[in-house]
């Protein structure tokens, strides 16, 4: 492999979790031979234009990658516009692309993993994306990955020809809400799906990831997950733009970075036991739990 993907980076107000964010992955291998574009967002109103104005200040001081390029928006779009809009920019001058929110922490070796990855299941048609991050998998596989058919916004990469298939209007939604059978297949990945589908619909919330996962789940395609997380997300705090939980149910163990070469699994399929443990964190009693836990704390 003689050229790497470039890394898509995603900030907002939160100059802390960037700094992060910026560190960890300035210490990555790869990071000298990465080119890494930047998507800051503008204040949404004017209590965030300070924090924001420190993020864009910070930004342009960042050094270590191959080549660094940011565009400011003029305006707030949002999370949702904002990284769909910058993927797909980004992919109509590349193949691929890895994508970080300004909240995730990498172990060395992240930038490895996304690359081989992205380079050994180029050519499978199953394969929809390759995720960063994963819960602790107890498993005693041989490969350094598993699949599921959920994608992981923490830490994520893609292929343009996966990317531009997708559907972002879900046009066949109505559909698929009356109709039970899918819905309880669409949740086999986690008991939110639906629901959270249903509230993207509705306009209560504004999703990117949940309509990634629909077209995944309506094409019946896989995500590669690291067996051993190359992600932590550290965002978990009150002034985050898509959770406000003090008490993070996805807790993980970080890689220790030692592994520069992977070995993945030609075999595309669902392991159960493995899927048990990554379903965990979204069923009912976990989600219940935690939201009890944040709430009275």
């Amino acid at each position: 492999m003689n050229t790497f993907s470039p890394i898509v980076l995603f900030t907002y107000r939160r100059l802390g979790p960037l700094q992060k964010t910026i560190q960890s992955l300035k210490e990555n291998y790869l990071a000298s031979q990465s080119d890494l574009y930047i998507f800051s967002d503008a204040a949404k109103s004017d209590s965030d234009s300070e924090a924001v104005n420190a993020v864009r200040e910070y930004i342009h001081s960042i050094d270590d990658f191959k080549t660094i390029t940011i565009f400011e928006a003029a305006r707030n779009k949002g999370l949702a516009s904002s990284i769909i809009d910058g993927v797909t920019q980004i992919l109509k001058i590349h193949d691929t692309v890895i994508v970080l929110e300004d909240d995730l922490v990498s172990s060395r070796n992240f930038l490895n993993f996304m690359n081989e990855a992205l380079d050994f299941y180029r050519e499978e048609p199953k394969v929809f994306s390759i995720a960063g991050f994963s819960m602790p998998i107890k498993s005693n596989t041989k490969f350094d990955n598993y699949f599921t058919q959920r994608s992981s916004s923490h830490g994520w990469a893609i292929w343009k020809d996966r990317w531009m298939r997708i559907d972002w209007a879900v046009s066949d939604y109505n559909e698929f809400k009356s109709n039970r059978k899918l819905k309880h297949s669409f949740n086999k990945m986690g008991s939110d799906m639906s629901g959270m589908l249903d509230r993207q619909m509705q306009g209560k919330i504004n999703s990117w990831a949940i309509r990634w996962c629909y077209h995944q789940f309506k094409y019946g395609l896989f995500s590669v997950h690291a067996i051993n997380s190359k992600i932590e997300n550290v965002g978990f705090t009150i002034d985050a733009s898509n959770t406000t939980e003090k008490y993070n149910r996805f807790k993980t163990i970080l890689d220790n970075g030692v592994k520069t070469s992977f070995l993945f699994s030609p075999d595309i399929r669902l392991d159960p036991k493995i899927i048990k443990q990554f379903t965990k964190p979204f069923s009912i009693l976990l989600r219940i739990k935690y939201k009890a836990i944040n709430l009275f704390q």
